[in-house]
């Protein structure tokens, strides 16, 4: 039985795994950019990435409350501050599963979702996904997603990388992944904290092809975000 009503677009989300690794306000500029853009999310927050949000932001990320901790978390800016930024979590915008519940709807195929975008990406979650480890449900998406030849962006953040880690990168290039390292830039004229934060998620966005106005983009005049800034 199709459980689409006639006339209503079936719901098509971007999975967004979060990792471990430092870099959580990426994760949020994403989660407000593709909501901004009308787009529907299917939310994985690892284990260990709790523990990072819980050190960048004091916020303590729990199953049972997740909307409330979710909308606290992409209300606060880079700098930390609180109720920065408005955030609608109304409807069915968001869905999120728990990172141990491996029959949830992204581990199938099956599954219609547009694609994946893992930020922050930890270096073990990197060798996780490139040797089909599977061992949670970010994992175990990303490798479904390779699979059936969806997007799938990572955006690393990790310094220095070793060759190990460089092999992980590049077999995951191979594999058809994009590969975006959360490095900022400053050409778009950043005058705040806030600013290299949406320059990588602008970034992560644009390899998945998802509009935004995130940052000042090149136009090819050389000191131009100076003076317009």
């Amino acid at each position: 039985m199709n459980p689409v009503k006639p006339g209503k677009t079936p719901r098509k989300p971007w999975i967004v795994g979060v990792s471990g690794a430092s870099g959580t306000p990426y994760a949020a500029s994403v989660l407000r950019a593709l909501l901004d853009a009308g787009e529907s999310v299917d939310l994985v927050v690892s284990r260990a990435s709790r523990l990072t949000l819980l050190d960048e932001t004091g916020i303590s990320f729990r199953d049972a409350h997740w909307q409330q901790d979710l909308r606290e978390w992409l209300a606060r800016g880079a700098d930390g501050k609180p109720d920065t930024f408005d955030v609608d979590l109304t409807g069915d915008r968001v869905r999120y599963w728990s990172a141990g519940d491996l029959a949830a709807g992204p581990s199938s195929g099956s599954y219609p979702v547009k694609g994946m975008l893992i930020v922050p990406a930890s270096t073990a979650c990197v060798a996780g996904v490139a040797l089909g480890l599977s061992k949670d449900l970010l994992q175990r998406s990303a490798s479904v997603t390779l699979k059936e030849r969806r997007k799938l962006v990572v955006a690393v953040r990790e310094t220095p990388l070793d060759g190990r880690t460089l092999r992980h990168l590049v077999t995951l290039d191979d594999a058809g992944a994009t590969v975006v390292p959360a490095s900022p830039a400053f050409y778009a004229g950043a005058t705040h904290i806030q600013d290299l934060v949406d320059f990588v998620a602008g970034r992560v966005l644009d390899a998945a092809d998802v509009g935004h106005d995130l940052y000042r983009r090149w136009r090819g005049d050389l000191g131009g975000a100076r003076a317009t800034g």
